[in-house]
């Protein structure tokens, strides 16, 4: 599937829409401190105003001023605001979504600086999740992997970037969902750039960077961006560990100690697909159905440690590898799967052989499609690592690899496979010695300034 970007508005079709008062100037609501924020589905920003379906993908309908904290707990000295804005969910229907968008200090009036498009691994259906609701202070967010990632986040701060971190499963947390993901985050890069309450700048290049979830998020954006968004300067996109194959990934992970990230994948899907949604009442039990309810309302974490050890076909009415076999389930997950486009951007692929969660063979085949295709791909192996432990380790390489993209030097390799350990790397561990400096500042609140990798 893909969509095209257009104008703003529709003028023409405005004549049935009421109080649509964002058009030209959208309303925006000041820092108000000492507030606790509402869950999404109870907080009326996140609720389009009338006659937003007429907008163009990436209109601001909204905005507000926000404070972030660690962990919910620990406030960060930094510049948010976030947006509301139209965007388009698989089907091609107008959604309305929102970006956190947080600003490097020390920037210069007039200065050209890049903006990053962050992925967050939400990997849950849960609110408590959305990046726009953990990352605030005050959020109750517990088990939430968005709130540890404001580390990595700041980390690119201090490269001087501004950085936009979407809710890039939408409003109803569709973890899975394809296609969607992508528009999301590229229309909230449209959103970002057009914002006259931010006012970045117009020239700025543009990065995508997300792990895991978010590196699946992340390449649905780039393999959407060519034919959705071609007038973004997008320069470079870094897939960490990104999935490729959710259904393979499915019967990886099934009955073992993170059975709650296909539960929670399942439970999403079913929402987007009616036939599979037909073929789980079917087929699943009550207690299995009890169970997916319940999925919907844990934190990613929470999902794990309750469904640790837990078969899905424990829940079914006849083997599990029949109701997979099903049209209906096939065709999901055929259409789950990444590689239906060639990204037109660069593209770093990290991805660890050793990965309990991710297959590297479904990465290898991925990497191999988009080569094959006329992308730009570098791609690291990581012969030596897990999955956990490559995101922070490969953090430095990823963030020389995107300064590269910005400051446009060519590519010096066109790698499809290096297996040299990030851990074996001794850049690695000076970036990891700065990150850690960086992290130390998070956790105790303090300002973190502009200094470059």
């Amino acid at each position: 599937m893909v969509l095209k970007g257009a104008s703003m508005v529709e003028l023409g079709n405005l004549a049935g829409a009421r109080a649509a008062e964002w058009i030209g100037k959208p309303p925006h609501e000041e820092l108000q401190r000492k507030v606790r924020p509402l869950l999404p589905p109870d907080d009326p920003f996140y609720e389009p105003p009338p006659g937003f379906q007429h907008a163009q993908p990436g209109t601001v309908l909204r905005s507000r001023d926000v404070e972030l904290a660690f962990v919910g707990l620990i406030p960060q000295p930094v510049t948010a605001t976030q947006l509301l804005y139209r965007t388009t969910d698989m089907n091609g229907n107008p959604e309305a979504t929102v970006t956190t968008v947080i600003l490097p200090s020390e920037v210069a009036p007039g200065q050209t600086f890049p903006l990053l498009s962050y992925q967050c691994a939400i990997d849950a259906i849960s609110p408590r999740c959305f990046p726009s609701y953990a990352m605030r202070r005050r959020a109750k967010a517990l088990g939430s992997i968005t709130q540890l990632e404001l580390l990595l986040i700041t980390a690119a701060l201090a490269e001087g970037w501004a950085v936009s971190v979407p809710d890039h499963e939408g409003p109803h947390g569709l973890w899975g969902v394809p296609y969607e993901p992508g528009y999301r985050i590229l229309d909230g890069i449209r959103a970002a750039l057009s914002s006259e309450r931010i006012a970045l700048p117009p020239s700025a290049p543009i990065g995508l960077w997300g792990y895991s979830g978010g590196g699946l998020a992340t390449a649905w954006a780039a393999e959407a961006c060519g034919d959705y968004a071609p007038e973004l300067d997008i320069v470079g996109a870094v897939l960490g560990s990104p999935v490729g194959d959710l259904g393979n990934t499915f019967r990886r992970l099934n009955g073992g100690l993170f059975a709650g990230l296909p539960g929670l994948v399942v439970a999403a899907l079913s929402h987007a697909y009616p036939g599979l949604d037909r073929v789980i009442k079917e087929h699943t039990n009550e207690d299995g159905r009890a169970l997916l309810n319940r999925l919907e309302t844990m934190t990613t974490a929470g999902a794990v440690i309750h469904m640790a050890g837990k078969d899905m076909g424990d829940y079914l009415d006849e083997p599990l590898e029949n109701v997979l076999s099903t049209p209906e389930v096939s065709h999901v997950f055929e259409d789950i799967k990444l590689g239906k486009a060639v990204p037109v951007p660069p593209v770093l692929i990290v991805q660890a052989v050793h990965d309990y969660l991710i297959d590297v063979d479904d990465i290898d085949l991925l990497a191999d499609a988009y080569s094959a295709g006329g992308a730009d791909v570098t791609y690291h192996r990581d012969a030596f690592n897990e999955h956990m432990f490559l995101h922070p380790l490969s953090a430095p390489m990823a963030l020389r690899w995107l300064t590269d993209r910005f400051e446009r030097r060519p590519l010096s390799a066109h790698l499809i496979r290096t297996q040299w350990p990030t851990m074996f790397n001794p850049m690695t561990y000076a970036g990891m010695l700065r990150l850690g400096r960086i992290a130390a500042k998070v956790i105790t609140g303090r300002k973190v300034r502009r200094r470059p990798l």
